[in-house]
């Protein structure tokens, strides 16, 4: 099989998206789609707090915090940021593995985050999660075909099982797999055609919304590629709306349309993608975007890296009065120990959380 190149996506402009009313004591900030664009899944003020000890020691983790944006039908929102700032938590919550502390999830106008379980299975149908590792999230003892398959059964897709192995056989064409790979085991499989399998399990229930979290990160570069221009011809072929999860900027950017960057379990800034990377304005996604290698070996050893000096803050033990990224910023004044900067607009559709950025 040919190996693929990643594709450069066309401009997409942002829209304006102006403030819109305070609710209680926050302010709500649009998410900066453009005008026309059907808002499809919103978050408003998801929290998720782990509790740690016992008794009087009990405490909480802060994994997610405050968390609001919004994705538009058939567009991909990427969540990027270090290890532990809070990604997997927000994917999670969306397809309730985690119920929310606090917060609301709005699925196409309709407020999912309390439902029962009976409530709640139509949207597991039209919500699908592909994991980081396509090794231990499959099945070793079932072959291919019965993966793919069972997702069917089990939501009642297909008349008979004729009707669902024919359209087995065709998820794994659109997902690059041959009719005979239907009969293979998981170790079987390269690494890449593991996690196109999953892909295949994951559109098994003809889903709207599917959550992509680190889908790549475990596959070598020229695999990632393959897999991501899969999941942009699958996206056009099939209308999906996509969370993209990843801690990987590069490759963030070849997939998204809208990016937030996360730090600590909260949103630091949020826009567009061409407006993220070209106009980055928080200083931790300044020393994000700094750190991807280039790949003109003259020009890597010209720029200049932005390092952080300090240590991230325990997530169990965070001050509410100040900054989250004050111990580690470079430009750092007495506002930031003094009050933590809330979500504000700096142009049109580009949002960011700090006292010092203009």
């Amino acid at each position: 099989m040919e190996v693929d190149v990643l594709r450069t996506k066309d401009h997409i402009p942002s829209g304006e998206s102006p403030v819109s009313e305070t609710a209680g004591e926050r302010k709500e900030v649009s998410s900066g789609a453009a005008a026309g664009e059907e808002i499809f899944l919103e978050a408003r003020h998801l929290s998720m707090l782990f509790p740690t000890g016992h008794g009087k020691g009990k405490q909480f983790i802060h994994a997610a915090d405050d968390v609001s944006f919004t994705v538009p039908k058939g567009k991909t929102l990427g969540v990027v940021g270090e290890s532990g700032c809070g990604k997997s938590t927000v994917g999670k919550m969306l397809m309730d593995l985690y119920h929310p502390t606090g917060g609301q999830i709005i699925y196409d106008g309709k407020d999912i985050t309390h439902l029962s379980e009976k409530e709640r299975r139509p949207y597991r149908k039209k919500m699908q999660l592909v994991w980081q590792d396509p090794y231990s999230s499959l099945d070793p003892r079932m072959r291919a075909g019965d993966i793919i398959m069972e997702p069917m059964k089990n939501f009642g897709i297909g008349a008979d099982d004729h009707e669902r192995e024919e359209k087995m056989l065709d998820l794994l064409s659109k997902c690059g797999l041959y009719p005979e790979h239907a009969a293979f085991y998981p170790h079987q499989f390269s690494g890449g055609q593991r996690q196109r399998i999953c892909i295949a399990r994951a559109l098994a229930t003809e889903p709207e919304f599917v959550v992509l979290d680190e889908a790549v990160s475990a596959l070598d570069v020229s695999v990632q590629a393959q897999i991501i221009n899969l999941l942009k011809d699958l996206q056009d072929s099939l209308n999906l709306t996509y969370l993209f999860i990843s801690h990987d900027l590069n490759i963030v950017h070849f997939i998204s349309d809208e990016i937030i960057v996360m730090y600590l379990g909260q949103i630091v800034e949020r826009g567009t993608m061409e407006s993220v990377y070209r106009e980055r304005s928080h200083p931790y996604t300044q020393a994000l975007l700094s750190a991807i290698p280039l790949p003109d070996p003259d020009v890597e050893k010209k720029r200049s890296r932005i390092m952080l000096n300090g240590s991230v803050p325990s997530p169990i033990s965070l001050s509410e009065n100040e900054c989250r990224f004050c111990s580690r910023c470079p430009v750092k004044s007495d506002a930031c120990k003094k009050s933590r900067p809330e979500l504000r607009e700096l142009r049109p559709g580009h949002y960011v959380a700090c006292h010092e950025t203009d």
